[in-house]
């Protein structure tokens, strides 16, 4: 039987995974802050450590006897004014980890990135694990990402064996924190009137769990994996969700320019009355982009395999309805 640690175990990926985990016949530990909220792992036999993510200390007591650290706990936000916790938690967080696994023996470390870490994609095209980055143009989140990826290299530099997986946007169910699946709830409620060119790339919530676990059995150590389902553009992707959910469909296409504005007066307001954005100016700077990607290297190496975008929609829909998620 595996010993297995999983950081931000109170997440979307985190939970999916623990419970995928405990259902292997895995001893699980999981790792999570004093304030998280724990309903979404009620029922997993699990062993919880309660600290915060930089403690070194608490960590490497968290990861004795273990087998496999899959450390899924990230600051997932787009608004400016998380910019310094996220950089903590992401960065500084991967650092710690990274370090007492090395000190801990932890035989193989997991670390959830992003595709957010690599290259955008030449238009009409997907990136793959090589595609080119330029740091120059990156802010937050996407720095953050690249940045803790830095930190699991320096950790594979002094021996660490370490796989990164990179998913694209994730939905499914225990999105409790609601990220991805707002796009569900604005759509349902008709807050979406229009739609911009562009497009990206949406994946299931268990899918990226089960290529997870695909990656430490299979993954080669120092390399990274794209987990991406479908690549579609954001008026197909509006169009089907409201179809699929019995939502209301985008009225038409909205100039670029005329988003970006949006954004400003939206992050404007959320500052004034003191609430996160749901949408920001950076992510209007990438919004006309085609965030396509390819997960064949991780079909290829892992056998991951992809849930249908239909299915992926409608397992979050059904999860958010059931936890009164949608009033």
């Amino acid at each position: 039987m595996q010993t297995v640690l999983v950081t931000g175990a109170t997440g979307c990926v985190g939970s999916t995974l623990a419970i995928a985990l405990a259902r292997s016949g895995c001893q699980v530990r999981i790792f999570r802050r004093p304030s998280s909220r724990t309903e979404i792992l009620e029922g997993i036999p699990c062993t919880e450590f309660t600290g915060d993510i930089c403690d070194e200390s608490l960590l490497r007591s968290a990861m004795e006897g273990c087998d496999i650290v899959y450390h899924a706990a990230a600051v997932v936000t787009f608004a400016r004014g998380a910019r310094d916790e996220q950089h903590r938690v992401n960065v500084l967080g991967t650092r710690a980890v990274v370090k007492a696994c090395l000190e801990a023996g932890a035989r193989t470390l997991i670390h959830v990135s992003s595709v957010s870490a690599i290259g955008y994609p030449e238009t009409g095209k997907s990136a793959d694990e090589e595609t080119p980055l330029d740091r120059s143009t990156a802010r937050r989140y996407k720095l953050s990402k690249i940045l803790a990826e830095d930190e699991v290299r320096e950790g594979l530099a002094r021996g660490l064996r370490a796989v990164i997986v990179n998913p694209s946007v994730i939905m499914g169910e225990r999105d409790i924190r609601v990220h991805a699946g707002q796009l569900i709830r604005d759509i349902k409620k008709g807050r979406i009137p229009f739609y911009v060119d562009g497009g990206m790339n949406i994946v299931y919530v268990g899918d990226v769990a089960r290529g997870m676990m695909r990656a430490a059995e299979m993954g080669r150590s120092g390399e990274r994996y794209i987990l991406a389902g479908e690549n579609m553009t954001h008026r197909e992707i509006f169009f089907r969700v409201a179809d699929l959910i019995g939502g209301r469909r985008p009225l038409g296409k909205l100039p670029l320019p005329a988003l970006r504005a949006a954004a400003r007066i939206i992050e404007s307001i959320s500052r004034l009355v003191g609430v996160p954005p749901h949408f920001t100016m950076d992510m209007a700077a990438v919004a006309g982009r085609y965030n396509w990607y390819s997960s064949a290297k991780a079909e290829k190496e892992l056998g991951f395999t992809k849930t249908s975008f239909d299915e992926a929609i409608l397992a979050a829909y059904r999860w958010y309805g059931e936890h009164g998620m949608l009033k």
